[in-house]
């Protein structure tokens, strides 16, 4: 038997698919499958191996490569975002995937594509790949009751219904707290098409706050969803402010179904500021998705970020990466602070990452101390405090699943 790796394409979609629900289960009802016209869309990269026999070729294992982009650090960093990972039950465990992510992570790199995220049924098997857990998006339930005791704003916000000539504000609004946050979706690209009059349409409503200049500060964006007593469930896509005032009337006009739907569900991450308002700690997880991070190209990822201010220079090594890309040592150069990062000979004993540590520092999910305490950084320590300042201090989050 023959194997081979290839781009799919639209005379691939049948296995694909097949492929794809064998892995994941039957998909929802009402749930339509993508036509051969115009597949795979914008932004979406396929790749698949195949045994290649007297029957034609069979489709054993595919990996999705999706062109994103993500803040890290105050900057766009393009991602190649990893999705529909599945390879036939028969060949699990043959090494296959490796060689796919070889293929899929190269061209992402000929794009220009630093970074790579996955959301893992499975953390185990992309750590061997180089990715580690950095965050996670979670669904939490929040009794609708306590949303309705949130005090009012005090500094004049109000709120009211977005229409499609808010939308451009409700971007706005999302743009400024992902700058600010280690890990969110830059909502740009080919692979983020909704215009604003879809972006509208796809929930009940956007509800926007406005500060007392009619500048707006924050928006919910959410679904009434079904029924009128204590199965009912408001869920709550986005929640984003940039105030405490902004969160607290967001709050309060989610409590006021109180009285029709006992839970809002919430789909967050982290260390979620909106959480700071609240005047109870009932907050219950119902889901958890991880989120893993590679740094593959750490040159270009560690290039033009805003670490912190003033002049630092600093070298670190890489060792361990099984797809042989990142091993070697780095220089890191931060110029009124704004870095650089380039490939270079570096001591000997300069601290160093595997690649699971250099996705957690980058992402400033742990310190060095940590780090070295789970065996992800080795090598002298002596400048592991310079590391500390450059690449912690932004929290890390997601709000998107793919």
């Amino acid at each position: 038997m023959t194997r081979t790796t290839r781009l799919l394409t639209a005379d691939d979609l049948g296995q694909t698919l097949a492929l794809g629900q064998e892995a994941f289960g039957a998909p929802p009802e009402g749930w339509r499958p993508p036509t051969a016209e115009g597949w795979p869309p914008p932004g979406r990269h396929s790749w698949g191996t195949f045994a290649t026999g007297p029957d034609g070729d069979r489709l054993l294992a595919r990996v999705i490569g999706l062109e994103l982009g993500s803040w890290f650090h105050g900057a766009a960093v393009p991602t190649c975002g990893i999705a529909g990972v599945a390879v036939a039950a028969e060949h699990r465990g043959q090494g296959m995937l490796a060689d796919l992510f070889r293929v899929v992570l190269g061209e992402a790199a000929e794009r220009g594509e630093a970074l790579s995220a996955l959301y893992p049924t499975a953390p185990g098997i992309y750590r061997r790949l180089g990715y580690e857990v950095v965050t996670a998006l979670d669904d939490v339930d929040l009794l609708t009751a306590d949303l309705a005791a949130v005090r009012p704003p005090a500094d004049g916000t109000t709120v009211r219904r977005a229409t499609v000539a808010d939308v451009p504000a409700v971007r706005a609004v999302y743009d400024a707290w992902a700058a600010a946050q280690n890990g969110p979706l830059t909502r740009r690209g080919p692979s983020d098409t909704a215009t604003d009059a879809e972006l509208l349409d796809e929930v009940t409503a956007i509800t926007v706050a406005e500060d007392a200049d009619g500048r707006v500060t924050g928006f919910a964006s959410w679904d009434r969803g079904t029924g009128y007593d204590e199965s009912a469930v408001i869920t709550v896509h986005d929640l984003v402010g940039l105030t405490g005032d902004a969160h607290r009337a967001l709050w309060r006009v989610l409590g006021s179904f109180a009285t029709v739907a006992r839970t809002v569900r919430l789909t967050t991450s982290g260390a979620d500021a909106a959480r700071l308002v609240l005047p109870a700690y009932a907050w219950r997880r119902v889901v958890h998705r991880p989120y893993m991070l590679r740094v593959h190209d750490p040159a270009r990822a560690l290039t033009g970020l805003r670490l912190a201010p003033g002049s630092w220079e600093v070298a670190f090594r890489v060792a361990g990466d099984v797809l042989g890309v990142m091993d070697g040592g780095y220089r890191l150069v931060v110029r009124d602070g704004v870095s650089t990062c380039t490939a270079a000979e570096v001591p000997a004993d300069a601290a160093t990452y595997t690649p699971q540590g250099l996705a957690l520092a980058y992402a400033g999910t742990q310190d060095s101390a940590n780090l070295r305490l789970a065996g992800h950084l080795g090598g002298s320590a002596a400048d592991d405090a310079v590391l500390d300042v450059l690449l912690r201090g932004r929290p890390a989050h997601v709000r998107d699943y793919y």
